[in-house]
């Protein structure tokens, strides 16, 4: 089989067997990438060596199942598991292969506002855990409950489209120069979350903090990234107050900055390791009847 975990902005593409994950690759196709939504050409040439190698099925996750990829798959509300995603595939027509999109999940937060994912529940799923609190970061991080084997819920911060944003175009980009991430000041600005004045009142220091002097351009990057952080981690951790450790999927640098921030905020964490995704798309397609 062939798993597809096709976002945004990246395409990845997994050759899976009985053995497990067989082959891999990865290229800067995401669907925003594909002009007049031509994916059937994109993904031949992406794994065209794999079909004439004899693969003929293909399971296919993440954004190109939205209403701007190949098909529209639906959502199905949580809680789910691997059976609820399984029953409600979405089939697309490729010559000569069998092909479905895995649907994304929907839910709702407290207040009845809600909630979308496409492509995690593939990744949390792929993990196989019956009770988990998991946090997927990125530009809008996911953290998801998962009880039984199931998505029970899951909440979403748009913390990395948000930095993205501030460092580049508000007054803050002035203030800041990308460089790696200064330790001591990510630090400062997780602290800096959990003190009085809000969000929008400690973005303002992001700048002042810069004009006195007691920041560089270096250091306020860093220091704007421990205060979205930590405001994302201290609400989700508060949300959560009978939780294990919260365990990280997704890119080694960006789960590390998340530990460091969970620990910093009284929380445990704990990094998985592994191809989640591959997983994932490896144990529904099992559950897929293919003829």
């Amino acid at each position: 089989m062939i798993g597809i975990d096709w976002g945004t902005s990246s395409l990845r593409g997994f050759r899976l067997g009985a053995g497990g994950m067989l082959d891999a690759r990865e290229a800067a196709r995401g669907i925003m990438t594909v002009p007049d939504r031509r994916f059937e050409p994109v993904l031949r040439e992406f794994i065209g060596d794999w079909l004439d190698g004899g693969e003929d099925r293909i399971l296919m996750s993440g954004m190109i199942g939205s209403r701007q990829g190949w098909v529209e798959a639906p959502y199905i509300p949580c809680p789910a598991g691997l059976e609820e995603i399984a029953a409600k595939l979405a089939p697309v027509t490729i010559p000569g292969a069998r092909a479905f999109i895995v649907p994304g999940l929907s839910g709702a937060d407290a207040q009845g506002v809600p909630e979308v994912m496409r492509g995690e529940e593939t990744q949390i799923l792929g993990l196989g855990a019956a009770e988990a609190l998991m946090c997927l970061p990125g530009s809008h991080s996911k953290w998801a409950v998962v009880r039984q084997g199931r998505i029970a819920g899951f909440t979403t911060y748009m913390t990395g489209e948000a930095f993205a944003a501030l460092g580049a175009h508000t007054i803050l980009a002035r203030s800041i120069v990308k460089a790696p991430v200064a330790a001591e000041d990510f630090a400062r600005g997780l602290d800096r979350a959990a003190e009085p004045g809000g969000l929008l009142h400690h973005l303002f220091g992001v700048r002042t903090l810069g004009l006195t002097g007691a920041l560089d351009g270096a250091g306020a990057r860093s220091y704007l990234s421990g205060l979205l952080i930590g405001h994302e981690a201290r609400a989700a951790l508060a949300a959560h107050p009978e939780r294990g450790p919260v365990r990280l999927l997704g890119d080694p640098g960006l789960c590390d900055l998340y530990a460091t921030a969970i620990r910093r905020c009284g929380g445990e964490a704990a990094i998985e390791a592994g191809t989640a995704a591959a997983a994932g798309l490896m144990r529904i397609g099992e559950l897929v009847s293919w003829n």
